[in-house]
């Protein structure tokens, strides 16, 4: 039998990553229940996201956070999330309510992004509708690499993520 979750509250836990090099942001909703155990962005182990950006540049799988640090730094990303709390059941993205946005702003003041991207849908609606009115920079919606997001194959996310290599 499926369990049914009620939304708790769930507040962002660490900081964005960044510096003064980065030229790509990419957003998600919320760390997921995982990520926020582990104090670091798409953390679960069954979300493609660190393998596909791996294959996107060419590199080694990162291991560990600060491999996966370096390697947004390297290649001049940066990640944060749009939201600093909701309530949400799990990590689902479809159950969010009461969203509270971060200051995107903060990055776009002190990084020369070049283009913002959604890691998936949900958080390109929330950026639209609770960012982009504020910054005007607007999003660019890529397919979401969680496990829950089966339909879209590994080739597929690949591809749809080089596209951040045009704004490095």
């Amino acid at each position: 039998m499926r369990r049914i979750y009620e939304p708790a509250e769930a507040l962002h836990c660490f900081e964005p990553v960044f510096d003064s090099n980065s030229k790509v942001l990419l957003l998600g909703t919320m760390p997921s229940p995982k990520s926020r155990e582990n104090g670091f962005y798409y953390s679960h182990p069954q979300n493609r996201l660190w393998r596909v950006l791996a294959s996107v540049f060419g590199e080694s799988v990162p291991e560990n956070t600060e491999q996966k640090r370096a390697l947004l730094i390297k290649h001049g990303i940066a990640m944060w999330d749009v939201l600093k709390s909701c309530k949400i059941a799990g990590a689902s993205d479809a159950s969010i309510i009461e969203p509270v946005p971060n200051d995107i702003a903060i990055i776009l003041r002190q990084a020369p992004i070049r283009a913002v991207f959604a890691t998936g849908t949900k958080a390109a609606k929330l950026y639209k509708r609770y960012v982009e009115p504020e910054t005007k920079a607007p999003i660019i919606v890529l397919p979401s690499t969680s496990p829950a997001n089966a339909a879209v194959g590994f080739e597929a996310l690949v591809e749809a993520y080089g596209a951040i290599r045009a704004y490095l």
